[in-house]
């Protein structure tokens, strides 16, 4: 039976463009919001055929964001780029990148089975499955290259946290006011980190994690492997203790990737992602507090980045 309340959280414009986009016969029946992005409004669709069966797509919405149609563009290269190349990520169904259909601009896509897992508990068994998949990421040769990176990050927009280590952090700064180091060129997801990883975790628990599905490739870029060392490295030292943030390059060379030879290069990378994260503690702990880890107020965040960061100074400063 439809949930006409539930359908009808679909702005109508867009209710009537993701109709379009259905089979014969299918209808929406259902809508739950789905939470952990920062930037875009996520739902599951659920879509009833004639015969009594469902499927589920995900609708992805920009709110008044600004460069919505850029992400969502990048985002719908990206889709047609790892179709078929073995990396789970979601099918494109439809979009609507300027708004010309829907009230905002608009992505759907198919629903990819799993969910995301920021728990400590299995945590060394889920790192080396995220750095077999980044490896994996990296080897996709796009036949025309996606745009380079941007780091916005500067040694003046870095908010060192109160009651930091000063000198750690004053080095660290000095290291991102040096040009980056020469690099060769891998295709980047930009955001890859557990919160854009799908897992199905069967029985008997953690030991038998997998990755169902990588989400959310609006950032998708040419760079440095390292860069998205980095960014997975930060997020897991602020989710589970500086030692994961760590433990994750360790990962990706196990792995087989390759990140720089040189400790000072690979600093460099390393450290501009963790200050990136200064300027946004809020922003994305918020996230992992809805999704149950309510300990990880912005102020715990911003003392476990401040003990990543004098860790990776410690480690290759």
């Amino acid at each position: 039976m439809t949930n006409h309340d539930e359908v009808a959280a679909v702005r109508p414009l867009t209710l009537a463009w993701v109709s379009r986009h259905l089979e014969v016969g299918e209808r929406i029946v259902g809508t739950e919001a789905l939470h952990g992005g920062i930037t875009a409004e996520m739902r599951r669709l659920t879509i009833g055929a004639r015969d009594g069966g469902t499927r589920d797509l995900v609708l992805r919405t920009f709110v008044d964001v600004e460069h919505a149609e850029d992400w969502l563009n990048r985002e719908v290269g990206a889709l047609t780029l790892l179709r078929g190349t073995g990396v789970p990520a979601p099918g494109l169904v439809a979009v609507d990148p300027t708004a010309a259909h829907c009230e905002y601009p608009s992505l759907l896509m198919t629903h990819l089975a799993g969910r995301t897992v920021l728990d400590d508990e299995g945590v060394e068994t889920r790192v080396p499955l995220l750095a077999r998949q980044l490896v994996a990421i990296h080897a996709v040769r796009p036949a025309e290259r996606p745009r380079g990176y941007v780091a916005l990050t500067t040694a003046d927009t870095v908010v060192v946290p109160k009651g930091a280590d000063a000198a750690a952090w004053a080095a660290a700064i000095d290291v991102i006011r040096e040009p980056a180091p020469p690099y060769e060129g891998r295709f980047l997801h930009r955001d890859f980190q557990p919160g854009n990883v799908l897992f199905d975790v069967e029985p008997p628990g953690p030991a038998g994690a997998r990755i169902t599905g990588v989400v959310d490739w609006a950032g998708t870029s040419w760079g440095p492997a390292d860069l998205d060392v980095a960014h997975c490295s930060t997020n897991l030292a602020l989710l589970h203790g500086p030692a994961w943030g760590l433990r994750f390059a360790e990962a990706y060379e196990e792995a087989g990737g390759v990140l720089a030879a040189a400790p000072s290069e690979r600093l460099y990378w390393w450290v501009r992602d963790a200050l990136a994260f200064s300027e946004e503690v809020r922003l994305v702990s918020r996230p992992w507090r809805e999704a149950g880890r309510t300990e990880l107020t912005a102020r715990a965040v911003e003392e476990r980045l401040d003990a990543y960061v004098t860790a990776l100074m410690d480690a290759l400063g």
